[in-house]
C-alpha cells in the first residue's frame, strides 16, 4: 500500500539549539486513524507543523500524497486539514462567514450544502449566524474542526484535540472522525487521553524527546507489551508468600487478601497450572478469581520510561 505521508530523515533544531526532532521516519497509510502519543515537549506538535507547511524542517523530506512539503507545498497542503491545539478564530466573524471564507482560501468553488451539512454534523447549524466571539469554548473547538474539513482535505490533523472540551463535544468528534474515515479520510492525531486512542486508533506511533520509538498496530501492540495479571482472591489473608514461591511473578495486595500472578498471555505455558498446583499443595485456597490485560496507558508510560534510560 502506498502510504499518504511518507516522512524520511526528518530533524528539526530550533535557533536555542534544542533539537526537536532527530531522524523521523514514518509511513502513515491511507484511510486509517493514527494516534501519536507522547509526553509534553517530545516533538508531536513539531511535527505535525512540519507536514502542514507552518514550520520548516530542518533536514530530510516529508511527501503528502506523493507531494513534496516544499517544493509543491501548495499541492500538499491543498490534501489536509489541521486542527490546532490552540484557538484562533476570527472573533467578530460569523460562523457561516469564516466557515466559507476558509473554503476559499483553498480555492474551492462554494458548495452550501457541504457546509451545511459539516455544521449540522458538528451541531453548529443554530449557530450559524452568530459571531465566533460569542461562542462558548467547546462551540469554538467545533468551529476550528469545521474550518478544518472545509476545504474537504484526504488528510487531517487533530492536535490534542478534546483538551479542555465537554462530554458531548467529544462524543460528537469522535463519531464524525470515525465517518470520515468510512470515507477513506486518513485521520492523524495526538491525545494525551490515551484512552481515546485505546479506543479509536488502528495504529499507534510513541514519540519521545523527538525520536520515534515504536510504531505498532494497536492490538499487536497490546499483545505484544501488554502484561496478563491473574487476581485471586483469597479464603484467609497471607502474611506472606511461600519461601518456594518466590520464582514466581507473584505479588500480595489489599492486606494479604489478594495474590496476583503476573505473565505473558502469549507464552504457549503460562505457568498458571502449576501455580494452583503448588497454592493447593500450601493449602492456599481462593474464593474467586480474575484476569485483566495491561491498558495502552500502562504500556505508554513503559516504553516512555524504558526510552529516558
Amino acid at each position: 500500500m502506498q502510504p499518504v505521508i511518507s516522512i524520511e530523515q526528518l530533524s528539526k533544531t530550533y535557533a536555542s539549539g534544542h533539537p526537536a526532532l532527530t531522524q523521523i521516519d514514518l509511513q502513515i497509510n491511507k484511510g486509517e486513524i493514527f494516534a501519536l502519543l507522547g509526553p509534553n515537549g517530545a516533538g508531536k506538535t513539531t511535527l505535525i507543523s512540519i507536514i502542514c507547511g507552518i514550520v520548516n524542517p530542518g533536514g530530510g523530506r516529508v511527501l503528502v500524497d506523493g507531494y513534496d512539503i516544499v517544493n509543491d507545498y501548495r499541492e500538499a497542503r491543498s490534501k489536509i486539514g489541521l486542527v490546532p491545539q490552540e484557538l484562533f478564530n476570527e472573533g467578530f466573524e460569523s460562523v457561516w462567514a469564516t466557515v466559507r471564507f476558509s473554503r476559499g482560501l483553498f480555492g474551492k468553488a462554494p458548495d452550501d450544502a457541504y457546509l451545511e451539512k459539516l455544521l449540522r454534523d458538528l451541531s453548529l447549524w443554530d449557530k450559524k449566524g452568530a459571531r465566533i466571539i460569542e461562542l462558548s469554548g467547546g462551540m469554538k473547538r467545533r468551529v476550528m474542526i469545521a474550518k478544518a474539513l472545509s476545504h474537504e482535505p484526504s488528510i487531517l490533523f487533530l492536535d490534542e484535540p478534546t483538551a479542555g472540551v465537554d462530554v458531548e463535544l467529544r462524543r460528537d468528534m469522535w463519531e464524525m472522525v470515525r465517518g470520515l474515515r468510512e470515507r477513506g479520510v486518513t485521520i492523524i492525531l495526538t491525545t494525551h487521553y490515551i484512552e481515546e486512542a485505546e479506543e479509536m486508533a488502528d495504529r499507534i506511533g510513541v514519540i519521545s524527546k523527538g525520536e520515534i520509538i515504536l510504531v505498532e498496530d494497536k492490538q499487536a501492540l497490546m499483545q505484544k507489551l501488554g502484561k496478563k495479571q491473574l487476581t485471586l482472591h483469597l479464603q484467609r489473608p497471607l502474611a506472606e508468600i511461600p519461601a518456594d514461591l518466590a520464582g514466581y511473578p507473584l505479588e500480595l495486595v489489599d492486606s494479604g487478601n489478594q495474590l496476583v500472578f503476573t505473565f505473558d498471555a502469549q507464552h504457549e505455558d503460562t505457568g498458571i497450572a502449576e501455580l494452583l498446583r503448588r497454592l493447593a499443595v500450601h493449602k492456599i485456597d481462593f474464593k474467586d478469581l480474575q484476569s485483566s490485560q495491561s491498558s495502552l496507558e500502562e504500556i505508554f508510560v513503559s516504553l516512555v520510561k524504558g526510552s529516558r534510560t
